[in-house]
């Protein structure tokens, strides 16, 4: 089974983004019956980042992110949007000229800037038919998304079987959705979903100094020291749970409810248990900055390996379509 995913290059991955997407992503992929399928949508990112130095700067340390992670990137296709763009956009155009207006103006991801249309730009409007190529270009069957995505892949299936009613059902494969109902949602520092659009977020990859600074600023009640807590409403108690062991986390709670624990401590204790288990991780993504060009080893030959598939499946649809 192919499984593909895809992640935009606006920022470094944090802490929800790991737990979220890619340690979930990254299990699915060392299944031995599916071939994974991680791109990084640069093209994609240029909707809202046109700072190319910024975007490159991304695109690497989402690349270590994912590696660092454990992302199998001789097994499986690890590859840029933007290095495959010959492919990705011509598959684009021509669901592009099976696209209806009102579907595209319906999107989500158009509705939500609709009120301020001098910030929407023309990529913005075709994100999802851009989408729609980027998933059915390598004949995925299995796309995991967000609950928010679901309408992006009910547009993908629905532009690909126009179009398969017009040139033959075996044309493009209609990918499912993997909508998984029970994933977690992260707290930001504020109490938030965690998003780097809220600028809440927690980045595991900052230095040990930084990292506290972060933490230090997770938000928290007026309760005093010596009084007891309620560690179901506190943020910080709510992030502790989801990296500690199941001992500490019980741990901590008696602490809460005794009194006599302030909010330093926990936010010191929370620190340390984000050093502790990311060790690997962070130590992996330092070494990667670090050696760049390894990485862009890594990229060529994920980009080198995915372009095969993607010429085969252009090849098929222009003749298909008597190109």
């Amino acid at each position: 089974m192919r499984i593909l995913t895809g992640i935009q290059a606006s920022g470094r991955p944090h802490l929800g983004n790991i737990l979220g997407a890619i340690k979930p992503a990254i299990q699915l992929s060392k299944n031995p019956d599916n071939e994974s399928f991680l791109f990084i949508a640069d093209l994609h990112t240029l909707t809202s980042l046109k700072d190319g130095a910024k975007l490159k700067e991304n695109t690497y340390a989402i690349a270590a992110a994912w590696l660092a992670c454990g992302f199998d990137a001789d097994k499986n296709y690890f590859y840029r949007q933007s290095k495959l763009a010959g492919y990705h956009t011509e598959l684009m155009w021509y669901l592009n000229c099976f696209t209806p207006f009102p579907m595209l103006a319906n999107a989500h991801s158009f509705k939500d800037k609709s009120e301020k249309l001098a910030d929407v730009n023309a990529g913005l409007f075709t994100y999802p038919v851009l989408q729609a190529a980027d998933i059915m270009l390598y004949d995925a069957h299995l796309v995991p998304v967000g609950k928010d995505q679901r309408q992006h892949l009910e547009m993908t299936r629905d532009l690909g079987g126009a179009f398969n009613r017009q040139y033959g059902e075996d044309a493009l494969v209609l990918p499912d959705a993997k909508i998984d109902e029970t994933v977690m949602t992260i707290p930001g520092i504020d109490g938030q979903k965690m998003s780097k659009s809220l600028n809440n977020y927690i980045d595991i990859f900052l230095n040990e100094k930084e990292l506290l600074k972060v933490v230090k600023k997770v938000v928290t009640d007026a309760t005093p020291l010596e009084e007891p807590k309620n560690p179901d409403t506190d943020n910080v108690f709510k992030l502790y749970s989801l990296v500690a062991k199941p001992a500490e986390i019980a741990e901590m709670r008696s602490n809460y409810l005794a009194g006599g624990y302030g909010y330093g401590h926990a936010k010191n204790a929370l620190h340390a248990v984000l050093v502790r288990e990311f060790a690997a991780e962070r130590e992996k993504f330092e070494y990667y900055m670090n050696h760049i060009s390894e990485l862009e080893q890594k990229l060529q030959e994920g980009e080198a390996k995915a372009a095969i598939i993607a010429k085969q499946t252009i090849e098929r649809v222009r003749n298909k379509m008597n190109f």
